[in-house]
């Protein structure tokens, strides 16, 4: 009998240290964060970093370029090819850096029983102009195109 309570104030008697222990811990910052004025540091070292990040990226342009040859093929081949090609390079005026296009250099190309499309090379800035954009207005001058193709499309 004497062994039993003797057992079971030893571990009340363990018990006490462990709760004591428990208590320390809680003062113990694993973390290293003070309370003691390095938040402020902290946060001014922050906002100054973020602060440079803001100021970096505000002088940035996206400037991702894309160089694109367009088939444009004709209903027939009494379409004024001279014509249609005007009317095409006349939807988006202003160049790179106005509408996001430019154009360059153009030649006809025979497709079949004497009718002839159009190929085009135009450059565009990726962000400013989409190729749907861009295949949806040269689609919407009906009284010169059939359909529009991209032949190459090549990122610069």
């Amino acid at each position: 009998l004497g062994g039993v309570a003797a057992s079971a104030s030893s571990a009340a008697a363990d018990a006490k240290p462990k709760a004591a222990a428990a208590d320390d811990d809680d003062d113990v910052d694993l973390f290293g964060s003070d309370d003691e004025g390095g938040d402020e540091e902290y946060k001014k070292m922050i906002a100054e970093k973020t602060a440079k990040v803001l100021e970096r990226q505000a002088g940035y342009q996206n400037k991702d370029k894309s160089s694109i040859v367009l088939d444009i093929k004709p209903w027939d081949d009494e379409t004024d090819l001279a014509a249609m090609e005007a009317a095409v390079r006349a939807l988006f005026p202003g160049g790179l850096e106005g509408s996001g296009l430019a154009w360059g250099a153009s030649k006809l190309a025979p497709v079949a029983f004497g009718v002839k499309k159009l190929q085009i090379l135009l450059t565009i800035y990726d962000d400013k102009i989409s190729s749907d954009d861009l295949e949806e207005a040269i689609t919407g001058l009906e009284d010169y195109v059939q359909s529009v193709d991209i032949a190459s499309w090549t990122k610069v």
